[in-house]
């Protein structure tokens, strides 16, 4: 400090540091950092303004400790450099994560120069080092900008505390790239999700996806890897693999001891020479013995996921192993193979012959295999580097369907020694009726149908949560994903959005059948949503339920029905099988103009006990009849339903059935959105209503937005909160009713009386006025307002009214 701020610190006097401008400060702080932090509350809540997002980000725990909120100021800073009003801003309380998260993003992706501003610069610290530990949302853009920065070894620390904080991982209008770029992703990926904590990955806004880039973010999403010339090219394993190197050497040895020297280990040298390990018999022998004593006594609870189905065109669907893998230690080189098989190889039983000997070099096995069980958050450290050649690592498509041919016969035959052990577990063994065959329906083109088995690689940490918007989905790419999706344990949520799945839908859905069949099988969220539908939807509902009655949550959506449906080859629908009991609580299904089909949605209904919650949107009704049934169904079969939503489903025709759903005494939410319910009917419909509403003490929410409400109708609503009502509604949603402000003054006054004759008790406490006619008389509706804000919580917006008419004609 200049002499004359020592004497005055000395004097008690605090103005001292006010008097040193900002940047006098800034410069300072790095002698006087200690110093600062020691200062009373009062003297350093005046210095923090003055200070850079460095030592401003440093000081939050003392300022805190001494009860000052530096929130203000990070919110200053957003406004003075980013400019921009990020979306909800309302809903932010944490500034200071906010304006951080975006400034790493913005140094990163090259968009923001932290020369601008003397607050972003400081010599003594890294912009992406300091703000990478509230980093929690990172997305990758166009040509994986940042990528190759991220791997950089002088960002090794960034990269460290990114796999610490990033939970979602976005990629966004991707474009082809190049082989370096890809490699440094692939490191990239390995460290945030294999060793870090990213639980969601989201890919959107890719027209014309690349195949090798797509099946590497999708593999690694999944937890597999092979890094093949990534590792080469690095030199050596990543620094979080090395770290677990020693305890990995011990859990090697206590492997050998427990699998003995004589299985599945050949003399070395001459393995490294021939590549083979002699006839299939004496190798099936091997693997069986092998793995009945690494289940028996290593992991006794773990369990291979086997599908294996074959089709009528003579190709083999080799099983799913995903409990074997090779040794983390090793990098074993594996031949890719087709899984085609000639028809001569098959005997009477139907089961392969012996496959012939390859004429190429096998795998070379120099470690023994073991049984893990995969399990999300568990981190797994890559392999070392093998100094043998590898097979070309970039064939990233072959990587995900091609298997060695070893690696079949040991999947066979671990399958047929372990078959009673896995059904007396699991209660299942596959057969042809869990595995149907799809040809025609899309999974046959270029190569077998259904479920490919992985080659051998390394498995690691998975995300729990997958999205795909707007990305076309080729039957390649289904194949690939209904093929990670098979071993896919620690998937939770899976989101399929405008992929153009066409017939391809069945891929995914061999893949989730084989997943359903692993007890340790997390997924409970399914999204499936396209311009076109393949099939109807309620016949992709019963598919889907059918493959995985496991679900807590289907949405299928739709916008247009197929043309060419009709042409579907027979024999593949889900009509015919049984919907086993199913663990569906919500349930959402947005017709492309089809009808109800309630014959089909029964089934459902019936296997969905524990259903809560029903949307139906867009569908059309063709009587009153099947509306019966439907709502017959659900009071018999779905007695724990408390939400229930219509959608754009003309209901001006079933004033009846609307009745009757408002006096359920279990749902406590119905919405009928844009039904037209008021299109044509009469005063003692409204009547009827408002005095069902009154006695049902259950319903606590009634949605009624674009059902053409008016102004006097909007009014005679109020009644529902008269002094005889025993209605325990507290959310009304009024929105698109053509809503004018004297009536909404009018509503409001009403209440306001009503609310004074039951002494102020009330339990209405939301009302939402979106997309109505406010804007004609603003000094009214303003009135208005005040006075509905006073009794309840009103959500609005500003509209313009002049395109209102054009809305209304649209519905009618």
């Amino acid at each position: 400090m200049e002499p004359r701020a020592e004497r005055e610190a000395a004097a008690g006097s605090p103005p001292s540091l006010f008097e040193l401008s900002g940047a006098a400060v800034s410069s300072a702080m790095g002698p006087l950092e200690r110093e600062v932090w020691a200062l009373p509350g009062q003297i350093l809540q005046g210095i923090l303004p003055l200070l850079n997002i460095y030592y401003l980000e440093r000081i939050e725990e003392t300022a805190v400790k001494k009860g000052l909120s530096t929130q203000p100021i990070w919110h200053k800073l957003w406004n003075d450099v980013m400019k921009i009003r990020p979306p909800k801003s309302e809903n932010i309380t944490n500034w200071r994560k906010k304006f951080l998260e975006t400034f790493f993003s913005n140094v990163l992706h090259g968009v923001l120069d932290v020369s601008s501003d003397p607050r972003l610069s400081d010599h003594r610290f890294s912009p992406l080092l300091h703000s990478s530990r509230h980093v929690t949302q990172l997305t990758i853009c166009n040509m994986l900008q940042g990528v190759a920065e991220l791997t950089a070894e002088r960002n090794q620390r960034v990269l460290e505390n990114l796999a610490g904080s990033l939970r979602t991982l976005k990629f966004r209008h991707l474009l082809t790239s190049d082989l370096s770029i890809r490699q440094s992703l692939s490191l990239l990926l390995h460290h945030l999700i294999h060793h870090g904590a990213v639980s969601q990955v989201s890919m959107c806004s890719w027209p014309v996806p690349d195949k090798v880039l797509l099946v590497l973010i999708l593999s690694m999403s999944a937890g597999f890897w092979h890094p093949g010339k990534t590792l080469m090219h690095q030199g050596s394993p990543c620094s979080l693999c090395r770290e677990e190197s020693d305890a990995q050497d011990l859990l090697t040895q206590e492997d050998g001891a427990l699998l003995g020297s004589n299985q599945l280990c050949c003399d070395s040298t001459e393995q490294s020479e021939t590549g083979q390990w002699g006839d299939s018999e004496s190798r099936s022998k091997k693997v069986q013995t092998a793995s009945a004593k690494v289940l028996q006594e290593a992991d006794p609870d773990s369990q291979a996921s086997i599908e294996l189905s074959r089709s009528s065109s003579g190709t083999v669907k080799t099983p799913v192993l995903c409990g074997l893998r090779t040794h983390p230690l090793q990098n074993l080189a594996c031949q890719d193979v087709s899984c085609k098989v000639p028809p001569e190889y098959y005997n009477i039983k139907g089961e392969s012959s012996p496959l012939p000997k390859r004429s190429s070099i096998g795998p070379t096995f120099q470690k023994p295999y073991r049984w893990f069980k995969t399990a999300v958050g568990r981190k797994r450290r890559c392999p070392r580097r093998n100094r043998r050649a590898r097979a070309d690592p970039e064939d990233l498509y072959d990587f995900v369907f091609a298997v060695a041919r070893e690696e079949e016969e040991m999947a066979e035959s671990l399958y047929e020694s372990n078959a009673q052990e896995r059904e007396s577990i699991d209660g299942w063994a596959p057969s042809p009726a869990d595995t149907p065959s799809f040809e025609g329906m899309g999974c046959t083109e270029g190569g077998s149908v259904g479920i490919l088995p992985l080659k051998a690689t390394c498995r690691f940490r998975s995300v729990s949560t997958l999205e795909l918007f707007s990305i076309p989905l080729t039957g390649d790419t289904c194949r690939a994903l209904g093929n990670l999706l098979s071993s896919w344990a620690s998937l939770e949520k899976l989101v399929l959005s405008y992929n153009g799945l066409g017939a391809n839908i069945f891929c995914i859905l061999s893949g989730l059948r084989a997943l359903s069949h692993r007890r340790d099988c997390r997924l409970h969220v399914v999204r499936v949503s396209d311009v076109f539908s393949h099939i109807p939807s309620v016949e992709l509902v019963r598919s889907i339920l059918t493959a995985f009655p496991r679900l807590h949550t289907l949405s299928v959506s739709f916008d247009l029905k197929n043309q060419l449906e009709g042409n579907r080859p027979e024999g593949h629908s889900s009509l015919e099988a049984e919907i086993p009991e199913s663990c569906l609580e919500q349930l959402e299904i947005r017709f492309p103009r089809e009808p109800l089909q309630t014959s089909l949605l029964l089934p459902v209904l019936k296997a969905s006990r524990s259903l809560q919650q029903l949307s139906l949107d867009s569908a059309t009704i063709s009587c009153p009849l099947e509306f019966g049934l439907l709502l017959q169904a659900l009071k018999e079969c779905n007695p724990g339903l408390k939400r229930l939503s219509f959608h754009d489903v003309n209901l001006a025709d079933y004033q009846k059935e609307v009745l009757l759903l408002l006096q359920d005494p279990v749902l406590q939410e119905i919405t009928f959105s844009f039904c037209r319910l008021f299109e044509s009917c009469t005063t003692e419909f409204l009547a009827d209503i408002i005095q069902i509403v009154k006695r049902n003490s259950t319903l606590k929410s009634l949605k009624l937005p674009g059902n053409r409400l008016g102004n006097h109708r909007l009014v005679a609503l109020a009644d529902i909160f008269s002094e005889d009502s025993s209605s325990s509604i507290c959310q009304l949603d009024v929105s698109s009713n053509c809503i004018k402000p004297d009536g909404l003054l009018e509503f409001a006054k009403k209440l306001e009386s009503h609310i004074l004759q039951r002494g102020g008790q009330i339990k209405f406490t939301h009302l939402r006025l979106f997309q109505n006619w406010l804007d004609q008389d603003a000094a009214t509706a303003q009135e208005a307002l005040q006075r509905l804000r006073a009794v309840c919580s009103v959500v609005s917006n500003t509209w313009d009214s002049s395109q209102a008419f054009a809305d209304y004609i649209s519905v009618m």
